[in-house]
């Protein structure tokens, strides 16, 4: 009787301390996002390209008016979250 209520008891405290993590790990995807996009307007103010040539495939779908496809195509290529995606082609457009 008292195995499956510590069996019960592993599984909540682990469950507890991975929810912790990703937590943590979205936070910090959020940070990074946002000095991506601050790098991003410091670059676009000096004039530096920064786009690089595998992101080109993203611009061109961008100019052809298919977003929902150029954010598949930057998550792809990035590995980026939907979020980020989306915001740097809002940011490209």
């Amino acid at each position: 009787m008292e195995i499956p209520i510590l069996v019960a008891c592993f599984f909540v405290f682990a469950f507890a301390g991975f929810g912790g993590i990703e937590s943590k790990v979205r936070r910090a995807d959020r940070r990074v996002a946002r000095l991506e996009r601050k790098i991003d307007l410091i670059a676009e103010h000096l004039g530096v390209q920064t786009d690089s040539p595998e992101l080109e495939k993203v611009t061109a779908l961008v100019r052809e008016g298919k977003k929902i496809q150029a954010i598949r195509a930057y998550r792809e290529i990035t590995g980026a979250g939907l979020r980020e995606a989306s915001l740097e082609v809002e940011r490209l457009a």
